[in-house]
């Protein structure tokens, strides 16, 4: 919101317009979150369709996270306590990657490539980077939580994980913005020829993740756009090797 209303005070209309286009695909987030009250049993009301519309669903999510831990102590109704975990770090990746990613691009661009000295994008840019990281490590905490006898993370392997995400994503998120700087629309052909890749990579590797032909070939197309920005584990079991394939490319 502060950078929309600076681009708006300063008249910059471009960026005023872009910066609220990256908005509305965050929409997807919070629609799938009604569809996922509704489908616990908890049909949503006007209030609660309002909060979604204010984009403030995950928060309300978040805020029955913390209700439930603290009523129950954080040891009776574990499951469902992590089942709604799940739904929050879900849902806040997708938002993460559908809204915070794009708004991170844009702004990098406009400290990078028009205003250096632009105090309020370089802000909302470092904010955008560390809320990107966090919903990733977020993400990777809960899917660890899943897997049998495992503990959550202690708060420095999460702490670590975050600083790691951070950097990643800074810096390739850096080096894109710079490209895009000196070779203008040339990015765009880079970012596809990447795309493209990742996308045969996930389906060479049979992700069975989503049943029907046609979701299965556009998720793996949705994921192939995310591995262009950093790695985001599909499958279970061991994920090393291919951790150490898609850094191979990457760099």
């Amino acid at each position: 919101l502060c950078t929309i209303i600076h681009y708006l005070i300063r008249g910059q209309m471009d960026w005023f317009g872009l910066t609220i286009a990256c908005v509305v695909p965050s929409y997807a987030a919070q629609l799938l979150s009604i569809l996922w009250f509704r489908a616990d049993g908890r049909p949503p009301g006007c209030w609660l369709l309002v909060l979604h519309l204010l984009q403030l669903g995950l928060w309300k999510r978040y805020w029955d996270v913390l209700r439930m831990a603290t009523k129950t102590g954080g040891s009776a109704c574990a499951g469902e306590m992590l089942m709604q975990d799940g739904d929050v770090c879900v849902l806040r990746l997708l938002e993460a990657l559908l809204q915070t990613l794009p708004h991170l691009l844009l702004q990098t661009y406009v400290v990078v490539a028009v205003d250096p000295a632009g105090f309020v994008p370089g802000v909302s840019a470092g904010l955008s980077l560390l809320s990107l990281a966090w919903a990733l490590v977020s993400y990777g905490r809960f899917t660890c939580l899943l897997k049998p006898g495992h503990l959550c993370p202690p708060a420095v392997a999460i702490l670590c994980l975050l600083l790691w995400r951070t950097g990643m994503l800074g810096t390739r998120v850096l080096a894109l913005v710079l490209f895009a700087r000196l070779y203008s629309f040339w990015v765009f052909a880079v970012a596809g020829g990447h795309w493209l890749l990742m996308s045969f990579w996930l389906v060479a590797q049979q992700t069975d993740i989503v049943a029907q032909p046609c979701r299965w070939r556009l998720f793996n197309c949705l994921v192939g756009a995310v591995y262009i920005f950093c790695y985001l584990n599909v499958r279970p079991g061991p994920s090393k090797h291919r951790v150490a394939v898609f850094y191979a490319v990457s760099t």
